[in-house]
């Protein structure tokens, strides 16, 4: 939901939006259809939107493994280069190592980068790219191939290829980012070499030449990026020791192939030539390595968690991929049982502690692989996503391997070892500590806790909690960076609260402790943030009206003691489904009553779906809650503060002006009846691509849903004098023709049954009693009869017995006030795709 919209409030539109470009809107200058509405060329769509084809061209500054020429190995340093220009110059090094694999027998690459010309050259001796005119296109070979997009020998998919090319784009994008782009190529089989020169980013195409050859076969591409487009003036020394790394890379990945850098012969001819180039001298005695088909694999002991270096078909995947994870599902079971079967043996009492995640971080992994059409989660290539099942192989890790990779010399087993002895002992002295500073029990610290981003999640309910924990400890480093503390109800408002209360509240003071938030202090530096415990806190509460209103009360709370945390991104929220649907093996989650409400009414045969409301976070399976956390990007949305009226938001919702909540109220009615005259769905908060909201959509788009349907649930209808709750339970005592007395514990079963009841059995109880008394001062008339002990004048009925122990059913009366044959005349409510109780 971008800025403009929400600016704009719930009667932006796009009409609207258009109306104020063409000059209908105040202060607004007129424009032009033609300007507004533009058609682009595709060369100027990459040219205008380079973050879809190569990535960002803005310089970042990020820890990157480069090759040191005087230590003679890769160290890992902090460098200032642009992803875009980095991505530019490995596209045409993939495509030359791509070549070994259509052409077994080639031997060489060579790459000259010349900082004072602005000039970069690949060459290759591998099988030339045909030097003839393509009969369709009416073009030479390499003119189509490099200076046309969207053409490439890789679309067959059918076709089971191990190369670095996929989508077609590849080494046109360096032609398009490039002031020069000269391409070069010899063809053996047609006894021709080819020449072309394209200028202007690929926007003027020289004459192609065509020369009789004899020679052997090679390709050559030279090219000037246009360094203005990456906010550049020359190549500096970061970009190029990553430009020369990657020489390094391919000469470590692609076997048999000498690669020259600027003239010089590169030191390395293999996969293990390549990773010593990373390890000292003692741990390359450490690694255990295995050559395993189209794999090359090396695993030594990392002492700064886990450490990926691996390659796809030459491809660098710097942020690893499934390749990756398969790699490491194969290490991970049999190092956990060899090192519980170890704890055994020696007697140690780690039981249950050691986890994969846990020998995970102790993990380096070298891994060079080849993979049959592979696919990327961008065009950057950095992460690779295709299933493990099309790998088209897979590594055969055999006993040999093992045993090098939990030997003493290794190191891996006596580290973890070692570490987990340490976890256990601070463990101990952290709950040591804690009981000094008397947290609550039910508090679970994480317990990474006061060092780093960790979170503090406040859940509704234990059952909620159980959800929270069963997720976090399925993340890698869950139970490091999650603190879990369940809430009981919902929390004070404080605005409203005596000093008194504040002090005996314990739920606050858990909060209060476990984060170290001092009352009086103001958070405003970073320096003020590292005194807490939790960088964030993030609210997990059920998706119904009172999740809202718990989740309201927390933002009170901190926006009352410690308002400047609101600028800081303190506060999260944790979605779950309120309604999923499923058809077969169609899946469909609504993370809203409004948002279900909408692809009901888009949805003619909604009624064929099975429908499943979640209750609350109890109703989902801890296999449910660990997708959940596993797709955080998903599931975790950020509380922003956008500016002044976020605050004045919350103000107006838990101040004491109720004046301005009776506006607010009346203000969402009109809207919503406005809304539903125009048969258009009412306004909802979360979309599939929500990461953020503001407290003021907060507060105008969920919390008033709560603030409504309380009254909606308080207030009597002026038609039938009844309730929500109460008319369900009257629905279904009809529907029943409920003449025989039954417990009200079993009624309460029958409601929720019946009638689509959607919150606690307690409250739906007590309707039930409520309905059935009839001592003075009670109910003018009792609709159902108190058969039992249903309380007393004296305390108000709240002594009313167990509902297991007391009976009720229809007073007579009842189908006299409800005439029966009246119903045929009434609407009535569906829900859970099921007719319910009547409107009013």
């Amino acid at each position: 939901m971008s800025s403009e919209t929400d600016n704009l409030g719930p009667l932006a539109s796009p009409l609207s939006d258009a109306a104020n470009r063409f000059g209908g809107g105040s202060g607004k200058q007129r424009m032009s259809v033609e300007k507004i509405y533009q058609k682009k060329t595709q060369l100027e769509h990459i040219l205008l939107r380079p973050d879809t084809y190569i990535g960002s061209v803005e310089s970042v500054r990020q820890n990157m493994w480069v090759y040191d020429s005087t230590a003679k190995r890769m160290i890992e340093r902090e460098i200032t280069f642009v992803p875009g220009l980095y991505k530019i110059f490995d596209e045409v090094l993939v495509n030359a190592a791509d070549n070994k694999q259509r052409d077994p027998g080639m031997s060489c690459i060579r790459i000259t980068i010349s900082k004072e010309d602005n000039l970069i050259e690949v060459w290759n001796n591998g099988k030339g790219i045909p030097v003839v005119e393509h009969k369709k296109e009416k073009l030479y070979v390499p003119t189509l191939i490099f200076g046309h997009l969207l053409t490439s020998s890789n679309f067959n998919d059918s076709e089971k290829k191990t190369t670095g090319g996929r989508n077609g784009y590849g080494a046109k994008l360096c032609n398009v980012y490039s002031r020069q782009f000269t391409v070069e190529t010899s063809c053996k089989e047609s006894g021709k070499r080819f020449q072309q020169t394209w200028t202007d980013n690929m926007g003027k195409a020289g004459e192609a030449k065509i020369m009789k050859n004899g020679a052997e076969d090679y390709t050559k591409v030279s090219f000037k990026p246009d360094l203005t487009k990456f906010g550049m003036t020359e190549l500096d020394d970061d970009t190029i020791a990553l430009f020369s790394r990657r020489a390094f890379d391919i000469a470590g990945t692609c076997s048999g192939v000498r690669v020259f850098l600027n003239g010089e012969k590169l030191p390395v001819t293999s996969f293990k030539d390549y990773y010593r180039l990373y390890l000292t001298e003692k741990e390359d005695k450490e690694v255990a390595i295995i050559k395993s088909g189209r794999w090359e694999l090396a695993v030594c002991l990392s002492n700064d968690g886990f450490k990926q270096v691996s390659f796809v078909n030459s491809i660098a995947t710097t942020k690893g991929g499934r390749h990756v994870d398969f790699v490491c599902d194969l290490l991970l079971k049999r190092l956990v049982d060899a090192i519980d079967g170890k704890c055994k043996a020696d007697k140690k009492n780690l039981k249950g502690s050691i986890k994969p995640a846990f020998v995970k971080n102790h993990l380096w992994i070298f891994c060079n692989c080849l993979i049959e059409n592979p696919s990327f989660d961008s065009q950057t290539k950095e992460f690779m996503t295709l299933q493990a099942k099309k790998f088209g192989s897979a590594p055969e890790l055999d006993d040999k391997f093992f045993k090098k990779l939990l030997s003493e010399d290794c190191g891996i087993v006596r580290c973890v070892l070692e570490y987990a002895d340490f976890k256990t002992n601070k463990a101990l002295n952290q709950r040591t500590k804690a009981s000094k500073k008397t947290f609550h029990e039910k508090l679970d610290h994480a317990n990474n806790a006061g060092k780093g981003e960790c979170v503090l999640i406040l859940t509704e309910g234990d059952s909620a909690k159980s959800l929270a924990v069963a997720g976090a400890s399925s993340l890698p480093d869950g139970r490091d960076r999650f603190g879990v503390f369940p809430l009981k109800g919902k929390l004070l408002n404080v605005r409203e609260a005596s000093k008194d209360q504040l002090m005996n509240n314990k739920e606050i003071k858990v909060i209060q402790d476990a984060v170290n938030l001092q009352y009086g202090k103001k958070y405003n530096t970073v320096e003020d943030l590292k005194s807490l415990r939790y960088r964030h806190i993030m609210i997990m509460t059920d998706q119904d009206q009172d999740g809202s209103h718990i989740k309201g009360l927390i933002i009170n709370f901190i926006h009352f003691f410690w308002p400047e945390l609101l600028r800081h991104d303190f506060l999260q929220e944790f979605i779950t489904p309120i309604v999923k649907v499923t058809k077969r093996d169609q899946v469909k989650a609504f993370y809203s009553m409004p948002e279900f409400d909408e692809w009901r009414g888009q949805t003619p045969d909604w009624h064929k779906w099975h429908v499943k409301y979640y209750k609350g976070l109890g109703t989902s399976t801890a296999k449910e809650g660990r997708e959940y956390f596993r797709d955080m990007r998903r599931h975790c949305v950020r509380f922003i503060r956008r500016d002044q009226t976020d605050e004045e938001s919350i103000l107006m919702a838990f101040g004491k002006n109720a004046d301005m909540r009776k506006d607010w109220l009346l203000k969402f009615m009109d809207d919503r009846k406005r809304r539903a005259d125009l048969g258009l769905p009412e306004a909802y908060l979360y979309e599939k691509t929500t990461r953020e909201i503001s407290y003021n959509d907060f507060v105008h788009k969920e919390l008033v849903l709560f603030s409504n349907a309380d009254n909606e649930r308080s207030i009597p209808s002026l038609v039938d004098g009844l309730k929500p709750g109460q008319r369900k339970v009257m629905y279904t005592c009809f529907k029943r023709n409920l003449l025989k007395e039954i417990k009200v514990a079993q009624l309460a079963g029958s409601v929720s049954e019946i009638s689509a009841y959607h919150h606690g059995e307690a409250s739906l109880v007590g309707t039930i009693i409520n309905l059935a008394q009839d001592f003075v001062g009670s109910n003018n008339l009792n609709l159902l009869m108190p058969n039992g002990q249903f309380g007393s004048r004296l305390q108000g009925g709240k002594d009313a017995a167990a509902a297991r122990y007391i009976h009720t059913c229809l007073s007579p009366l009842a189908r006299i006030i409800f005439n029966p044959n009246d119903e045929p005349m009434l609407e009535y409510n569906v829900d859970d795709n099921q007719r319910v109780e009547p409107v009013w």
